[in-house]
């Protein structure tokens, strides 16, 4: 397989991705329609969530335009949501921000060598694709 293809392939997957599960997570019981958010809290996540949709659609649009800027304007615009992310993340506390709400979704919790850890899914989906968008681009660099 071309490489080429192969990073459009891989690329469109990840945006694809992103735009279908921002929405599967966000619009449910424990965000958008979440009883015990304010309805201004509500209307932030609906508003994120049909943003990221939205691009997810336009960056596949510009990886299958055939043009090369396309495809790095679809990386970037694919990145923009997880840095934001880790920005947040990083800012949490200077607004109150948490990863988590008692009524939402818990953070996984694993066994690491006899101590129980907890991760944030969200976290780690964030950091994974940031790396794969920096193997994606380089596949299509070469």
């Amino acid at each position: 397989m071309d490489r080429t293809l192969l990073a459009r392939l891989a690329l469109s997957s990840l945006c694809a991705l992103q735009g279908i599960a921002t929405v599967a997570i966000d619009f449910n019981r424990t965000h958008a329609t979440n009883p015990l958010w304010p309805g201004h809290a509500r209307f932030h996540v609906v508003w994120q969530t049909l943003t990221v949709a939205l691009l997810s659609f336009v960056e596949l649009v510009l990886i299958w335009s055939g043009r090369t800027d396309g495809f790095y304007l679809a990386s970037l615009l694919a990145a923009l949501s997880p840095i934001a992310f880790l920005v947040a993340f990083s800012a949490r506390r200077v607004f109150g921000g948490t990863l988590s709400d008692p009524n939402g979704i818990p953070p996984a919790r694993v066994n690491l060598l006899g101590a129980v850890r907890s991760f944030d899914m969200n976290l780690v989906a964030v950091v994974v694709a940031l790396i794969a968008l920096a193997l994606i681009d380089a596949i299509y660099a070469v």
